[in-house]
């Protein structure tokens, strides 16, 4: 099994720029600060306290040539994985709220990934909680780099904090824009979040498991095509999802529901996609059969492709 899911061509669909950041990595753009600083920022109990890890480690990337060399050093670990293709999210909203200048950075990134073999995308991503105003500035950003590699604009956050109901107009811009659409939902909140996220368009739902506990929904995402973006260790680590036993990805694949396996942040979860594929198969008895067809399913339902 290790060896096919290793030979397995994989694409990478849930994936955070700024969750990607090792601590030896964050050691390596400010050697004056110990390693051991660095990994005491990647511990959390619970769903809020990540957010504000995440926050933390992005005000630690200051300027343009800190967000290449994260982008180097993680296209280096998918590359070593098999994985062909990755949408990576860039936090276009967290560089705002730092009041620093998105073009520079998105410049930098896109540079970075030139010589890659992993073939990149890109996701620009604003913060549920920092309201409308905050994720139309980032739509916009989205939308003036159509033509640049930029193939969908999402929102994460807080599902609470941030109601999907709220950016109805700004979703509609985006898609007006060429852009397709994406949502973090049914991860910390029921199976209303995720319905709110498809209200809004939402193509792909980023994570979306309270889909489980509603059967409709699961027949609503079967029968529309609409894939779940998983991500098992994430759900663990955030703590929704309390034990790894009681993950609903078998009886989402099961349901019919489309299902992409991801790993969200990978550096702050500490996993790889290869070990969420080895994770299926062990905990949750996926065959070969049954992970190639959710390998599949990352090329199937990648955005960077026609309309």
């Amino acid at each position: 099994m290790d060896d096919f899911l290793l030979e397995l061509p994989k694409a990478e669909l849930h994936l955070h720029l700024e969750g990607s950041v090792e601590p030896e990595t964050l050691h390596e753009l400010d050697p004056a600060t110990p390693v051991e600083e660095f990994r005491a920022l990647y511990r959390y109990d619970d769903f809020d306290a990540f957010l504000r890890a995440f926050g933390a480690v992005g005000k630690r990337l200051r300027t343009p040539e800190d967000y290449g060399l994260i982008t180097r050093r993680l296209l280096e670990r998918l590359a070593a994985q098999n994985v062909r293709y990755a949408e990576i999210i860039v936090a276009a909203g967290v560089v705002l709220w730092k009041g620093q200048e998105f073009g520079p950075i998105f410049d930098a990134v896109r540079e970075a990934a030139a010589g890659s073999p992993v073939e990149v995308r890109w996701i620009l991503d604003a913060v549920r909680q920092f309201g409308v105003e905050h994720a139309m500035a980032v739509a916009k950003l989205a939308a003036e780099r159509v033509d640049r590699q930029v193939v969908a604009f999402g929102i994460g956050g807080s599902e609470e904090r941030g109601p999907a109901e709220w950016f109805t107009e700004v979703f509609a811009f985006a898609k007006t824009a060429g852009l397709h659409l994406t949502a973090h939902a049914g991860e910390s909140m029921g199976p209303e979040s995720v319905w709110a996220a498809l209200r809004l368009g939402a193509e792909r739902i980023g994570h979306g498991i309270a889909a489980a506990r509603d059967e409709e929904l699961m027949r609503h995402l079967r029968d529309h095509d609409i894939p779940l973006e998983i991500c098992l260790t994430s759900n663990l680590v955030t703590g929704v999802v309390e034990r790894l036993e009681d993950h609903p990805v078998r009886r989402l694949f099961d349901a019919g529901v489309p299902i992409t396996l991801s790993t969200d942040d990978p550096a702050m979860f500490v996993c790889t996609l290869l070990g969420e594929y080895r994770l299926a198969a062990r905990q949750f008895e996926f065959s070969q059969v049954e992970l190639r067809k959710i390998a599949d399913n990352g090329w199937r339902y990648r955005f960077g492709q026609s309309h």
